[in-house]
């Protein structure tokens, strides 16, 4: 389940960080910093050229991996550049890491383990539910406050992330249901945080597995549309992820054709959206291709 993470507010945190290493954070705490934050946040996402941001972010990865490492252990104000050097490792082993199995798991797996613990640090409860059984760990989810819903879904993404890149392995895929129950609380609190994003993710679980060995494939395709009107029918990679997961499942053609017709036919150009269109679009040729022998 190939889903891009939204790098946005990573590489704004992370630019903010760059600036204070390379200026002073005193002297750059100002508007200008976050100004050019924003603005280098918005270039990668709006970027037509994914090569580009694919080998300019591995600098990234190198950076904020050095001051995690640097951090003060046990510190609650250590959480959000935790979360965001899950996001940013979680965005390349989704999103660049290519054919390269080995590399995609090594870094999803550093991705969910810098999710866990800046979740440990956020919330110890739902840390000490992570391990145990499914009802106790969608009990914690099920209590976290709305405040806590960028926590939720940074988790809910680093851990689908995870399970992607370890689809093979059984103990991995025993989890599913948890990543699931922080997925659905982000979307009741908040139905179109990311801009929909959350929904995206909820579409894939639930068309993971046919309806007669305990899927959900019609609630998935459900999540994927309102993904995409939410989007106002911009979001390319919702299109994509919808024909390779939902209508193949359910062996749906004409929905599979037209979706991919659609995305291909689309100006990929979109504020927030071009880069994973972009990619969207290459992901749609190889499903076009893929599709005629497995209809």
């Amino acid at each position: 389940m190939t889903v891009p993470k939204r790098p946005k507010h990573v590489i704004r945190l992370v630019a903010a960080l760059l600036l204070c290493l390379l200026a002073g954070c005193a002297a750059i705490a100002g508007r200008a910093g976050e100004g050019f934050a924003d603005q280098l946040g918005d270039a990668v996402y709006n970027s037509n050229d994914p090569a580009t941001v694919r080998d300019g972010l591995p600098a990234y990865l190198l950076l904020v991996d050095a001051l995690v490492q640097g951090q003060t252990p046990g510190k609650k104000a250590n959480a959000p550049l935790l979360f965001a050097a899950a996001g940013l490792n979680g965005a390349y082993a989704g999103s660049f890491t290519g054919d390269d199995a080995v590399r995609a798991r090594r870094l999803s797996a550093k991705a969910l383990d810098y999710a866990r613990r800046g979740t440990c640090l956020r919330n110890p409860g739902l840390c000490e539910a992570m391990p145990g059984p499914v009802d106790a760990f969608e009990a914690q989810v099920a209590d976290a406050p709305a405040r806590d819903i960028a926590d939720l879904y940074a988790l809910g993404a680093a851990w689908a992330g995870y399970l992607q890149a370890h689809s093979d392995d059984w103990s991995a895929i025993a989890d599913l249901p948890k990543v699931q129950a922080l997925l659905e609380r982000v979307a009741k609190l908040d139905p179109g945080h990311d801009r929909g994003m959350a929904r995206v993710y909820l579409g894939v679980l639930h068309s993971l597995r046919p309806e007669s060995v305990g899927g959900r494939p019609e609630l998935g395709r459900q999540h994927f549309e309102a993904a995409i009107a939410q989007s106002g029918d911009r979001n390319l990679y919702a299109k994509v992820l919808m024909a390779e997961t939902y209508a193949r499942l359910v062996y749906d053609q004409p929905l599979h054709d037209r979706l991919l017709d659609e995305v291909l036919a689309a100006d990929p150009a979109e504020p927030g959206f071009t880069l994973m269109n972009v990619l969207a679009q290459e992901r749609a040729k190889a499903l076009v291709a893929s599709g005629r022998e497995f209809f």
